[in-house]
């Protein structure tokens, strides 16, 4: 296993289209789309703040571990036009599971947000921070679009101390060839309405090259920061007034890589407490779980369990997601929108 790593490491300054490249995928996005997509900036009528860490390949020694924190709240949002009482009030019995029966017409909004994330797989470290915003444009009396861009930045680094080379001084480590920082750009697309939601989404769009080799090699050994697409896709079926399934797929292009899909089913009881089975293609099923606890906080874990070759290497992967709802004046405890 210490070769495969080895093998990865050496793949990333040769630049090519490597692994450590690639953004890391949460298994828990569904509760999270805005790390996929910037047109979910100020969807909800609260400050949305999440804290997450993910824990990939449990006990497979320089295995990634990531860390982020987001934010994103609306602004001259109309929050009359809400849909009131549907995912308010701490009884179950309070959440009612019928739409209004009496619209006002629905003004557009704007919606603001930041991103940081840190992950370190091995020697190398990754890091990025956004800003974002979104407009959200109603297009019917109960669905409506938003479309948002986040610009930002990602670093890039290697600690030499915990990399050991065949010599002293060795220049594919030394000379500050993966120590730098990029431009990016994510843009996307969400339509979304009560019961179901659907997005597009595209990251590292600018396309800018990291020159790993400064000795006169040709352009063609340059590494290009690899764009990721996504597209995703949620329904919320309500069976009852406490009971509510909400199945969804998550479709990720990042070339060459092969394309890859996540199929997830959660099923939530009194718009409180939540459970799912997610089935990532060729690569993992986890488990997951989650509770509303209060008007502020709420606070989801997931364990991955490998079905690749990595399985016989590592104990699984975490994931723990810490919610909180600022400025929650309407006292909501489910998400109306981003559920």
């Amino acid at each position: 296993m210490n070769k495969l790593l080895a093998l990865g490491f050496v793949l990333l300054l040769a630049g090519t289209q490597a692994m450590a490249q690639q953004k890391l995928q949460y298994t828990q996005y569904a509760t999270n789309n805005y790390l996929l997509n910037p047109a979910i900036s100020g969807i909800e009528d609260y400050a949305d703040v999440k804290l997450g860490t993910r824990q990939q390949w449990s006990g497979l020694e320089g295995a990634p571990k990531s860390y982020y924190a987001s934010f994103h709240m609306p602004l001259n949002k109309d929050r009359s036009s809400s849909y009131r009482g549907s995912r308010i009030g701490t009884n179950a019995k309070e959440a009612s599971t019928k739409k209004p029966n009496k619209y006002k017409k629905v003004r557009p909004h704007h919606g603001i947000g930041a991103m940081a994330s840190s992950t370190q797989t091995g020697p190398l470290k990754r890091g990025t921070v956004s800003l974002s915003y979104a407009y959200h444009q109603p297009i019917t009396r109960n669905i409506r679009v938003a479309a948002g861009v986040a610009p930002g930045l990602i670093q890039y680094s290697l600690d030499p101390g915990l990399v050991r080379t065949g010599q002293s001084n060795d220049p594919a480590v030394y000379d500050g060839r993966v120590n730098e920082t990029k431009f990016d750009l994510t843009m996307g697309l969400w339509l979304y309405s009560y019961n179901f939601y659907v997005g597009a989404s595209g990251a590292q769009l600018v396309p800018s090259k990291r020159k790993f080799i400064n000795d006169g090699t040709p352009a063609e050994d340059d590494g290009r920061l690899q764009q990721h697409y996504f597209a995703t896709a949620g329904y919320r079926l309500d069976l009852s007034q406490d009971l509510a399934v909400i199945p969804s797929v998550m479709v990720k292009m990042a070339q060459p890589s092969p394309v890859s899909f996540d199929v997830s089913t959660r099923v939530m009881y009194a718009n409180r407490i939540w459970a799912g089975l997610t089935y990532r293609h060729n690569e993992s099923v986890a488990a997951m779980a989650g509770m509303n606890i209060n008007y502020l906080f709420d606070v989801a874990y997931s364990y991955d369990a490998s079905t690749s070759a990595l399985n016989k290497v590592n104990a699984g992967s975490h994931e723990v997601t810490l919610g909180m709802k600022l400025r929650n004046t309407r006292r909501i405890l489910c998400p109306e929108w981003a559920w």
